[in-house]
């Protein structure tokens, strides 16, 4: 008589169920703010958005006109931005009495709750301004919280190491080191990878959050199949909990997020983002009446 073997549970199949690509997008050419020119990848026509990701832009030049503009005064409610600089600096000043100046390696992560204004201003006249905005949605309970603001600097972001490869931990868990960012309700997973050439690295996500890497230099392979994603390129990942990367000849450097989906309705208009459109006629109305 044949043994039947014991089937796996299903904690057992999602701790070692490899995420793939699901598609590949790029982005389109905008601009935003007084007249920053930058690339859009999430809050496309493409690619609308991925609960609960926003937007995510891209912003690179060293053409002072491509970003001296800024983004003058502005409001926000109802979910969360980060900013995370590569080259360049910009200053953050908000009417809660919040100011930083983010410089390269350095992270924003400003949660706007019931209302915030700001601005992001260049701190600088010429070079390269290179950096990303990423803007995460937040859950029907929360989206009148009080704002809150974390400004983490390029010497509190931890590295780990391996071979040549260097994971940078924003937010999220890698290796057991925690990232700089904590306290966010969606609990999520921000690495900035440098990926060697033809070397590995498998990094573990929660299986139910929402993913997505962005190669900015580069190429490189993604999942088991090793589907090779290039520069400028966004690879929506399918549910799993295990990431494979490797390097394809030339290091290459990308950024793997993840996040808890919140799978609820959105109403959304310009720089508020809300479940209803009642709230978001009511946002507006705080912000005519200065009550942000």
């Amino acid at each position: 008589m044949r043994q039947k073997l014991p089937q796996a549970s299903m904690s057992e199949k999602q701790s070692s169920s490899p995420r793939e690509v699901l598609r590949t997008v790029r982005g389109q050419e905008t601009k935003d703010g007084a007249g920053v020119r930058l690339t859009r990848v999430i809050g496309s026509e493409v690619l609308p958005d991925l609960d609960p990701f926003l937007l995510f832009d891209e912003f690179g030049s060293d053409k002072s006109v491509d970003y001296i503009a800024g983004f003058p005064n502005h409001p926000h409610r109802g979910f969360e931005t980060v900013t995370y600089m590569l080259q360049g600096c910009m200053r953050h000043r908000d009417n809660q009495g919040n100011s930083g100046v983010l410089t390269p390696g350095s992270v924003q992560w400003m949660t706007a709750g019931r209302g915030i204004v700001h601005s992001e201003m260049p701190e600088q006249e010429q070079g390269m301004m290179r950096g990303f905005q990423l803007w995460v949605n937040l859950p029907a309970r929360a989206k009148m919280c009080a704002p809150r603001y974390q400004d983490i600097s390029v010497e509190c972001v931890p590295e780990v190491r391996g071979g040549e490869s260097v994971v940078r931990v924003i937010a999220g868990e890698y290796q057991h080191q925690q990232g700089a960012i904590q306290g966010v309700i969606t609990e999520p997973v921000y690495l900035d990878i440098h990926l060697a050439s033809d070397e590995a690295l498998e990094i573990a996500l929660p299986y139910e959050h929402q993913g997505f890497i962005y190669v900015y230099e580069g190429q490189a392979c993604i999942g088991k199949k090793e589907r090779a994603v290039s520069r400028g390129e966004l690879a929506v990942l399918s549910f799993g909990s295990l990431v494979n990367l490797r390097g394809i000849r030339n290091p290459a450097r990308l950024v793997l997020v993840a996040a808890q989906p919140l799978r609820e309705p959105v109403a959304r208009y310009g720089p508020f983002v809300m479940n209803t459109r009642e709230e978001l006629l009511q946002a507006f109305a705080d912000f005519n009446a200065s009550k942000l």
